[in-house]
C-alpha cells in the first residue's frame, strides 16, 4: 500500500484535449474578462498566477518556452476548449534573480534548482470541473530517463524525492515523472521562482487568509497574529513557504496552507472586484509578461499561445466553488520520518474519477498535517439564471417539479475518495492553526 508505486496502466493515460471552434467573444471587455479566468489556470501554484495581453506578448513568452515533448492540435478560434486538459505547475527554489536582502541565503548558494512546489491542475470535460493535486516534496518516488535538452538523455532513477526532478532535467524532467506517477497525459506546464510569485501577488492586490492563532517562523521571517489578513509580496510568498510555524511543522501541513491561499485567490478571481476591473486585469497580464522576459516564469512551447490560453480560460471562469477541489497526493511516513511514501491504490481511485470525468467527494480532513481547519463556506456571488435550452416546452410547478413537457437535468454520483486522500473545496473556508 504504501509502497513505490508501479507503472500505471496505458489505459488510464488520458488523452490530449481537444480543441473546437466555438463563436468569437464580442467586446474588448469580454477578453479583459476571459483573462481574469486565465489569472486562476495558468499557474496556480504557490499563489503565483499568469494573465497574457492579447496577441503582442505572444512573442515574449514564446521566446521563453520550453518543450516539453507534447504535441496539441491546432489553433482553435477563441471559445471555450474542447476536451479536457491537464497542466502541470511547479514552484521553484532558485536563487538566480533573486533580491538578496528578501533571501540572503541566495549570497551563498550552491546553485540548483527545484521542484518544492508541485502541482498538477485538472480541468474536466464538460461538465467542468477543476482538481488541482498536491505532491509533496518529500516523497520518494521513481524518476524516468529525462531529455537533456542538447538530443542526449539522462538515466532513469529508481527512488529519489520528487522535487529533485527540475534539477535533473528541468520541467521536461518534472512532467515526465509526474506521468510515471498518475499515469495522466499533461499537455501544458509552468514554472515559477520566488520573485515572480512575489510580483503576482502585488499584481492582483493581496489575497486574504486566515490565521487560527498566532504564527512566528524565523525560517521565513513571517510573523502575523491570529485573524484574517490581506498578504501582498514578499508576505504572501512567507506565507506559502511557511511550514516549521504551522500544523505538524511537515511539508504536509505547508500544502494545506498554500491550499487555503488558492481558494481565497480563486474567489477573489471570480469576483466582480477583479473580472470587472480592467485597469487590474490589465497589470496582471502585463506583470504576467514581465515574468517571463526576466524568466520568473518559464511556460511550456504549448502554453505560450494567448489564443489557446483564452480558450483554456473560457472553460472555467465559471465553475462553481464546490466544483473547484484540491487534494493532496497519498502519503504515508517512510521508515523513520522525515520522508514520504505513495500510497498507490488510494491515488488510483482519484485518478480513475478524473478519467471517467466523475465528481469528487473528499471524505478526509482537511490537511494531512494539521495545517488547517475548516471554519466555514464561502458563499458564491449571484449568477443569473440561465437561459433553458433544448426542446423542453414545460414550466415547472410551484414545488419546483418538472411537468411532463421539461426533460429534468441528470445527476451524478461523486466518487467518495479514500480517507487517507485529505484536501477542500474553493467553498470551503478554511483557517491555518499554529504548529502544536
Amino acid at each position: 500500500m504504501s509502497e513505490t508505486p508501479d507503472a500505471p496502466p496505458a489505459s488510464r493515460r488520458q488523452p490530449l484535449a481537444r480543441h473546437g471552434i466555438q463563436s468569437s467573444p464580442r467586446p474588448f471587455r469580454q477578453i479583459l474578462t476571459i483573462l481574469g479566468a486565465v489569472v486562476a489556470v495558468v499557474v496556480l501554484s504557490v499563489g503565483a498566477v499568469g494573465a497574457f495581453y492579447v496577441w503582442d506578448a505572444a512573442r515574449a513568452l514564446s521566446d521563453n518556452s520550453v518543450d516539453i515533448g507534447d504535441d496539441v492540435d491546432q489553433l482553435p478560434a477563441i471559445g471555450e476548449i474542447d476536451g479536457g486538459v491537464n497542466m502541470l505547475v511547479v514552484g521553484t527554489d532558485s536563487c538566480e534573480g533573486q533580491d538578496l536582502k528578501l533571501f540572503p541565503r541566495c549570497a551563498h548558494d550552491a546553485g540548483g534548482e527545484r521542484n518544492d512546489v508541485t502541482m498538477l491542475v485538472h480541468i474536466s470535460d464538460s461538465p467542468r470541473r477543476v482538481t488541482v493535486v498536491s505532491f509533496p516534496r518529500d516523497m520518494i518516488v521513481p524518476i524516468p530517463s529525462c531529455p537533456t535538452g542538447d538530443g542526449g538523455s539522462y538515466s532513469a532513477m529508481s527512488a529519489q524525492m520528487i522535487n529533485s526532478s527540475y534539477m535533473y532535467g528541468g520541467l521536461p524532467c518534472s512532467v515526465l515523472t509526474v506521468e510515471a506517477l498518475t499515469g495522466i497525459d499533461i499537455q501544458y506546464a509552468a514554472a515559477i521562482r520566488w520573485t515572480g510569485v512575489i510580483n503576482m501577488s502585488d499584481a492582483i492586490g493581496g489575497v486574504d487568509v486566515c490565521v487560527a492563532d498566532d504564527i512566528k517562523d524565523k525560517h521565513t521571517g513571517l510573523d502575523l497574529k491570529a485573524g484574517t489578513h490581506t498578504l501582498v509580496g514578499a508576505e504572501a510568498l512567507q506565507f506559502l513557504r511557511i511550514r516549521h510555524g504551522i500544523g505538524d511543522g511537515s511539508d504536509l501541513g505547508r500544502i494545506s496552507n498554500q491550499q487555503q491561499f488558492m481558494s481565497s485567490m480563486v474567489r477573489k478571481l471570480q469576483s466582480d472586484g477583479v473580472l470587472a476591473n480592467p485597469s487590474v486585469l490589465f497589470n496582471l497580464a502585463t506583470t504576467a509578461v514581465a515574468q517571463v522576459q526576466s524568466q520568473q516564469l518559464v511556460l511550456s512551447d504549448s502554453l505560450t499561445n494567448p489564443q489557446r490560453m483564452v480558450s483554456i480560460a473560457m472553460a472555467v471562469k465559471s465553475v462553481p466553488y464546490k466544483d473547484i477541489v484540491f487534494v493532496q497526493y497519498p502519503t504515508v511516513y517512510a521508515p523513520g520520518g522525515g520522508r514520504v511514501l505513495p500510497v498507490t491504490d488510494a491515488a488510483s481511485v482519484l485518478f480513475q474519477a478524473l478519467e471517467d470525468n466523475q465528481p469528487i467527494k473528499i471524505t478526509g480532513s482537511a490537511s494531512s498535517g494539521y495545517g488547517v481547519e475548516v471554519i466555514g463556506e464561502a458563499e458564491a456571488e449571484a449568477s443569473p439564471t440561465p437561459t433553458p435550452t433544448g426542446s423542453a416546452t414545460g414550466t415547472p410547478d410551484a414545488s419546483g417539479t418538472p411537468d411532463a413537457g421539461e426533460t429534468p437535468e441528470p445527476t451524478e454520483t461523486a466518487v467518495d475518495l479514500p480517507s487517507t486522500i485529505s484536501g477542500s473545496t474553493a467553498a470551503d473556508v478554511t483557517c491555518t492553526q499554529a504548529e502544536r
